[in-house]
């Protein structure tokens, strides 16, 4: 039973939240355009955590082999699981256990392929490409934050989507814009603390590359990017106007850009990271909550 324990703490269960929380703002998008299949949505949402887990395994794995995790300092949003640095498990183990989460993904993807449509295997292949060689090949690349939020942010909403409409329109692009800038904020903050162990892997993270003040701005302008994108879209009358529920989240994310400011200040930095974490999740739940309150009323 301990050793369960340690499997399942190495997919970084509290991380697989934001993979239910993309799962229902893809399927709330898909309910407002009239479109909501319940075995599709959940069979999309299995298939979906079972990729983020794999992401965050081969991560761990790749870390630890670069030495990055015996250089870092964790915290509760970043550095990894531990569970290499201790030995709780074997570097092979952890490696095979990316693999087979990423192969029990496989058979959803290539299900919904037929049942939905051709046109979600582009989609499920650029998926694969960032699940697979982000750590080793992507991460080691000007910017690589982007790739995170297209991977982690955009392209689960685009699939989950098209997995219930076959299809994929307009509204669902727009709506999936600002779960990809966070998610890319989401991992540039947690970057912060990790520059000199992220040089250690040759990694070219933005933080790197323009240095932490730079990224901090970079960081704030990406986050006031979220609300104006809400705004002008509802304005546009695309999003529902009940998505600018998303804007209650705007005091944690000033909270969040202060401790991204401040990032060499415990006392300031990890209620940013908190606030950061608060405000991917809260942001994105409240606008699903918008298309569902957009399609009763």
């Amino acid at each position: 039973m301990k050793g369960l324990k340690f499997w399942f703490l190495e997919t970084r269960p509290q991380f697989l939240t934001l993979s239910i929380v993309l799962a229902f703002l893809g399927t709330t998008v898909a309910w407002y355009d009239d479109f909501f299949n319940l075995w599709y949505a959940l069979l999309a949402s299995i298939g979906l955590v079972l990729t983020h887990a794999s992401v965050n395994i081969l991560n761990d794995y790749f870390d630890f082999r670069s030495g990055i995790d015996l250089a870092t300092r964790r915290t509760p949003f970043s550095g990894g699981s531990g569970i290499l640095p201790t030995n709780l498990l074997t570097p092979r183990q952890v490696l095979w256990m990316g693999i087979v989460a990423f192969v029990l993904a496989v058979p959803i993807g290539i299900y919904f392929i037929i049942a939905s449509g051709w046109l979600l295997l582009p989609l499920l292949l650029v998926a694969a490409f960032f699940i697979l060689l982000y750590s080793p090949f992507i991460a080691k690349r000007p910017w690589p934050e982007w790739a995170a939020g297209a991977g982690l942010g955009a392209l689960p909403i685009l699939g989950m989507y098209f997995a219930q409409t076959g299809a994929y329109t307009y509204t669902v692009v727009v709506a999936c814009i600002p779960s990809a800038l966070l998610v890319h904020n989401l991992l540039l903050l947690n970057e912060l603390p990790d520059v000199e162990a992220d040089q250690l892997a040759n990694r070219k993270t933005m933080p790197i590359a323009i240095g932490k003040k730079k990224s901090a701005i970079f960081y704030s302008v990406v986050a006031i990017a979220v609300y104006v994108w809400i705004i002008a879209w509802v304005a546009a009358q695309v999003m529902p106007v009940w998505t600018l529920l998303a804007l209650l989240t705007l005091p944690l994310t000033i909270r969040a850009i202060n401790g991204a400011i401040h990032c060499d200040d415990p006392s300031k930095f990890m209620p940013g990271m908190a606030a950061n974490v608060m405000t991917v999740l809260a942001t994105q739940l409240l606008i699903g909550i918008g298309f569902i309150l957009g399609r009763v009323f």
